[in-house]
């Protein structure tokens, strides 16, 4: 990875990155990735950057659109490693928890990426060099209980020492508890009645009966008024017991050998998990920070170019939130064709705010960092980003402030190219108003043609002039109310802004002789200048606000619109139900009509007559009715088949499973899990072992279908 040019730490303290760097370190969980958060430095090699940037994105996904991806949760493993390194070494207890844990949590998030690799390919290309096992975790898991003790069963001798155990702390217990009642009984025992030295349990004896107790001293009170007494019934036991816990601490430990051993067969996979979760610590970091700022992506782009969409300043942006108050966005254009940008205007207007945040949002996205700017915003990658900001002295060189900046000058007329971002705060500044500004041309226009990109505020007429007639130059300014002279922190592009010295020296109550007597002591060309740039700012400002009205209106003109044909649609949707529905009682009234018709002409036989009714001519007629209500639904019947049959064709049936092939060695795909193919391993019943490359799974066969 290459790093930027010309960083220093200058640079951080100019753009507040290190509050950054801050604000990162708090997010990471262990020590490596907190070390590589305080030392983080943006870099100029773009694939790297674009890695970084695109991992990041990644996992912010993960995070913000109900993923069930694990937590990162783990406990790095340098000493464990260094230790499994080391010939005959033994692991500690607590260290196979840690190496269980990280097996574990990897192979979750295997198994997470399992059918996600095409929608998160740069986070699963982290995963190259682990794979999916149970091999670590199960002998882990025979060894140890789920509260990290080691099981009784671990091993047989390990279970029959602690059967032994068991047994004589019982006889402890009962000898102890036995003598401690007869001695209570005989009111030899102190208030305490007893306690533990040295772990075992010991009788607290009034001092004067001492000598009426067998058993052994271990040792006595501050005053001297009680002593501790090893019932001696129990010394042999104690130290029976002392014997046993030697025996469980060397059966222990050779079990603990033998786990290490068998664990030290995975050190490279153990390497792995480490690197793996420390890489993916420190890509959560970076996530929680985007998601504190609500940080997004933007478009990096091969071309020079800086285009910033409602773009906050980080720091203003989290500081103002926590405060509650309101944090304005800034938008701005940088390109071959306009690459510096001099801002003007009032003091206390935002023209800093402004300046730094196009510095170090550039920093923050060359370092991995997702940016608080629209996504639709557009950067590119710079090999150095050079500033000058704030008034900085060198106490150490005994240099005064503008000796100081002509140093830094010095310095960027050195090194500044057309892969460098310039970012200039009250430029010119630190002497003399005429020649300082003179000599802050000439060094504009020097930068300008070494094709530099730039960001420089200032006050100086001549550099705004400057930038107006430079063909890759264009002046801004902070917008400002001038009826209630308070700052609108907008960047406007186009026309050089008014410092508004007199109106806002006015406001803070400078009385206005004062003021018009400052007037009359400059050139009156330069008063109508300030004047007039002050007034175009102004109408301007007004117009702005015609023209959002304007497009306001547009806009809910459009919705209006949308909402209208809307119904509209709706409403003839209702229209063409309910006239299916009438249309359909029509036809139900019709047949009801015909079939009354048949009713009324059916005849019945009289009573009093002999002759037998003739219906032949109804039957005729009822027959003809049906069969043409028969034709009639056949063919509404033809019409739906042919319909459906269309329809397959346009969505094919899904192919078979064929499961009655399958057999140990086929080629096999989840029948709902994708297009990813598995090898069968093992058939037990309908339960199928497959291994889908690395990751080993047991599927029920009728999950699966036969590939080849």
């Amino acid at each position: 990875m290459q790093l930027m040019d010309h960083f220093d730490e200058q640079v951080v303290k100019d753009l507040e990155f290190d509050l950054i760097r801050i604000m990162l370190h708090d997010h990471c969980i262990n020590e490596t990735a907190q070390l590589r958060a305080a030392e983080l430095t943006p870099l100029k090699d773009k694939k790297s950057i674009i890695k970084a940037l695109e991992e990041t994105r990644e996992f912010q996904v993960l995070r913000t659109e109900g993923h069930s991806f694990p937590g990162i949760d783990y406990t790095e493993m340098h000493r464990e490693i260094k230790m499994l390194k080391i010939r005959d070494s033994v692991l500690e207890e607590t260290a196979f928890t840690f190496i269980r844990d990280a097996s574990d949590l990897v192979n979750r998030m295997i198994y997470f990426f399992d059918t996600k690799e095409e929608e998160f390919p740069r986070l699963w290309a982290l995963y190259d060099n682990v794979y999916y096992t149970k091999d670590i975790i199960e002998p882990i898991d025979q060894v140890f209980d789920d509260r990290g003790k080691i099981r009784d069963d671990a091993s047989s001798g390990l279970q029959k020492i602690r059967q032994e155990m068991t047994s004589v702390r019982r006889k402890i217990n009962r000898n102890f508890n036995k003598v401690l009642k007869d001695l209570t009984d005989k009111g030899f025992l102190s208030d305490t009645r007893e306690g533990f030295i040295s772990d075992r349990r010991v009788l607290a004896v009034q001092s004067t009966h001492k000598r009426k107790i067998p058993g052994a001293a271990m040792g006595t009170s501050k005053t001297g008024n009680v002593t501790y007494i090893e019932p001696s019934s129990n010394v042999p036991l104690n130290h029976e017991f002392e014997m046993l816990l030697d025996d469980e601490r060397r059966e222990i430990r050779k079990i603990l050998m033998e786990l290490t051993r068998n664990v030290r067969r995975f050190l490279p996979l153990i390497e792995a998990y480490n690197q793996l979760l420390i890489e993916l610590d420190f890509i959560n970091a970076r996530t929680k920070l985007a998601l504190d700022m609500d940080a997004h992506l933007p478009g990096v782009s091969d071309e020079q170019e800086i285009e910033l969409i409602k773009a906050y300043h980080p720091v203003l942006l989290l500081s103002n939130k926590e405060a509650g108050i309101e944090t304005y966005p800034q938008s701005l254009r940088l390109d071959r064709f306009s690459r510096m940008l001099v801002i003007s205007g009032p003091n206390a207007g935002g023209k800093s705010i402004t300046l730094k945040m196009c510095g170090l949002l550039q920093l923050m996205l060359q370092s991995g960092l997702l940016i608080p700017a629209d996504p639709n915003s557009k950067m590119s990658i710079f090999h150095s980003v050079l500033t000058d900001i704030g008034d900085n002295q060198s106490i150490e060189n005994q240099l005064s402030t503008y000796s100081y900046r002509l140093n830094r000058m010095k310095h960027f007329l050195n090194v500044t190219n057309r892969r460098t971002l310039l970012l200039l705060d009250e430029f010119g500044t630190g002497s003399d108003p005429e020649l300082g500004g003179a000599l802050a041309e000439v060094f504009f226009e020097s930068l300008y043609q070494r094709k530099c990109f730039g960001v420089i505020t200032t006050h100086y007429a001549n550099i705004k002039l400057k930038a107006a007639q430079l063909k890759n130059a264009m002046n801004g300014s902070m917008l400002f109310d001038k009826e209630t002279l308070n700052p609108i922190f907008k960047l406007d592009i186009g026309q050089p802004g008014s410092s508004f010295t007199f109106e806002v020296a006015e406001i803070n109550g400078i009385d206005k002789e004062l003021i018009g007597d400052a007037k009359s002591r400059l050139d009156d060309r330069k008063v109508k200048m300030d004047k007039l740039i002050a007034d175009l700012q102004t109408e301007k400002s007004e117009y702005n606000k015609l023209t959002m009205r304007t497009l306001k209106a547009e806009t809910d003109a459009k919705r209006a619109k949308q909402r209208f044909e809307d119904k509209l649609r709706k409403y003839e949707e209702r229209l063409a139900a309910q006239q299916e529905i009438i249309d359909k009682n029509n036809d139900l009234l019709n047949r009801g009509r015909k079939l009354n018709q048949f009713v009324d002409r059916f005849k019945t036989a009289n009573i009093k007559g002999k002759k037998k009714p003739d219906n032949r001519a109804l039957l005729e007629d009822v027959t003809k009715y049906l069969t043409v209500e028969k034709s009639r639904i056949e063919e509404a019947h033809r019409a739906a088949e042919l319909k459906r049959k269309a329809e397959e064709k346009k969505n094919p049936k899904k192919p078979k499973p064929h499961q009655e092939n399958i057999k140990v060695g086929s080629t096999v795909r989840l029948i709902k899990g994708g297009k990813k193919r598995g090898t069968v391993l093992e058939i037990n019943g309908s339960k199928v072992t497959v291994a889908f490359g690395n990751f080993k799974t047991i599927v029920e066969l009728t999950n699966l279908a036969f590939v080849k």
